[in-house]
């Protein structure tokens, strides 16, 4: 596995540049003041239908990720590896529990529906997610200006992720950042900036247009998975 050394892209950014970024470049009230998508705006049909007409094998590629007991959190900010519990089993299935819990009164040799069970307990952040515009807050407020209080104990009141619901389709364009470089990860800590974006474009004759789905590969995921190890992935430096 060729690893990409750091590069020297590099700056010692403040909150302050943080905050003046982020007023140069928000466009909150862009879409109206009931807006809670944000540039998901920006697909439409003509986009949907320009992601369909790229399909040119009828192939499938998966972009899960096993979560279990091993990864892939480090425990830290609270958040922990996937609890898998099984609620109901094979052994309780065939032991009898359950023909007494379900049918007490079954007939001597009723054929009996037995089954399996289970449940997950997790945190969202479990590595990679779609996060909603009610995850960052600019201070006290979120996303299109929304007080940050609206986001209380029983979820999201504003910019909750259910409005994407019917958004999430279009094209997806790969940037493959380390094939391009000519190896097959990025070291932790590698900064990608617009020209090597643009250029990679360039480079894999891919068009990014409005409506887009970008993604960026760096290698990290398939590293860790080599590994063994997760390191820094659900949380720490990492490429990009």
């Amino acid at each position: 596995m060729k690893i990409i050394p750091r590069n020297d892209l590099k700056v010692d950014i403040t909150i302050a540049d943080i905050e003046a970024m982020r007023e140069r470049v928000k466009n909150w009230g862009k879409w109206g003041p009931e807006d809670q998508i944000g540039t998901l705006n920006y697909v439409g049909e003509a986009e949907i239908k320009a992601a369909r007409d790229c399909i040119r094998k009828g192939k499938v590629i998966s972009l899960g990720l096993p979560f279990d007991k091993d990864g892939p959190q480090r425990g830290g900010q609270g958040r922990f590896n996937p609890i898998h519990t099984m609620l109901a089993t094979g052994t309780d299935a065939v032991t009898g529990v359950q023909d007494t819990k379900t049918a007490p009164d079954m007939v001597e040799g009723q054929l009996m529906c037995r089954y399996a069970d289970d449940m997950v307990s997790l945190p969202l952040q479990c590595g990679t997610q779609w996060d909603s515009l009610a995850h960052i807050f600019a201070n006290d407020k979120m996303w299109n200006g929304y007080d940050a209080i609206l986001v209380d104990a029983n979820g999201a009141k504003k910019n909750g992720i259910q409005n994407t619901r019917d958004k999430m389709c279009g094209r997806g364009v790969l940037l493959d950042i380390p094939r391009w470089l000519g190896g097959d990860v990025l070291e932790d800590g590698y900064g990608i900036g617009n020209d090597e974006l643009d250029a990679c474009a360039a480079a894999q004759g891919v068009e990014i247009r409005r409506g887009d789905f970008v993604i960026v590969r760096t290698g990290m995921m398939e590293r860790c998975l080599a590994e063994g190890a997760w390191g820094g992935y659900a949380g720490g430096d990492a490429p990009g």
